[in-house]
């Protein structure tokens, strides 16, 4: 336990400056939070509480509840430091901040301290690794799916280049299941340098793709093993392809690819056990 639990501090209107940050959820998602993220529903909130006491880069500012949840999250708050207030509001006056009917009635507004770098990153992983890396993701569902797959299967880190989309997006971090703040991650520079810099550091990149030279299941087992993901729909590109070994995952003819977050569990899967990860 972090402290003795906050008083919870009623809200009556939706225009209070004290939950500014609440305001207008789905507007401010697109315009950005200036380095700000949204935490939803009681299984995140509980993954930020983890997070913030293990000192991951991610900390809590505020909570907003809505009144018929604080009893059961009790135990939950008392994991945040006293100095982050808890908001509660009844239904009405929480649509009206959130901007939609928030039926969860569990929010935080989070803080990530500082972009990790992505060198710094690879540097630090072990010896025995398995990376994940994406390349044009760029539908946060997919990219929340990504990240839940990459902490069910033992993913060190997941490496993005600077075309894929936040992952602490509202609702990627919502469809993770808080897995984004727990999967260490970096968004990055372009594609290519990304695979130099994990050539460079020892890693067997596998490029994921319908028409890849290899069978899934024949992936050998290595110290280090990067499996890289493409954009949805067109997948990774052709210069790419040839950069690195393929794979492919056999499915039935007549759909030319997977989706990717679904590609990447079962490849994820695979490897795993190809590695004695699972």
């Amino acid at each position: 336990m972090t402290g003795a639990l906050p008083s919870a501090l009623r809200i009556d209107d939706p225009a209070d400056p004290r939950i500014a940050g609440f305001v207008s959820i789905r507007e401010r998602d697109l315009t950005g939070r200036q380095g700000r993220f949204i935490a939803e529903g009681t299984v995140v909130l509980r993954m930020l509480a983890a997070a913030h006491q293990a000192g991951r880069g991610f900390a809590a500012e505020a909570i907003l509840l809505l009144e018929n949840r604080l009893d059961g999250v009790q135990d939950i708050l008392q994991r945040f430091p006293p100095s982050v207030p808890v908001y509660v509001a009844n239904a009405e006056v929480f649509d009206a901040i959130a901007g939609f009917n928030m039926h969860r009635g569990v929010l935080a507004l989070g803080r990530r301290d500082g972009e990790p770098d992505r060198d710094a990153l690879i540097a630090s992983l072990p010896a025995s690794s398995l990376v994940l890396a994406a390349c044009g993701i760029s539908n946060h569902d997919n990219m929340g799916s990504l990240f839940r797959n990459a902490a069910a299967f033992g993913v060190d880190a997941v490496l993005m280049d600077e075309t894929s989309c936040d992952p602490t997006y509202r609702k990627s971090i919502r469809v993770s299941v808080g897995s984004v703040l727990t999967v260490p991650f970096a968004r990055e520079g372009s594609v290519v340098t990304l695979i130099e810099r994990l050539q460079l550091a020892g890693f067997a990149i596998w490029g994921l793709s319908p028409s890849g030279n290899t069978d899934i299941s024949a992936i050998p087992p290595a110290p280090r093993t990067a499996l890289l993901m493409g954009t949805e729909g067109e997948g990774l590109p052709q210069s790419i392809l040839t950069s690195v070994r393929t794979a492919r995952i056999r499915q039935r003819a007549g759909l030319d690819s997977l989706n990717v977050s679904t590609a990447a569990g079962i490849a994820l899967h695979q490897v795993a056990l190809i590695n004695d990860r699972i």
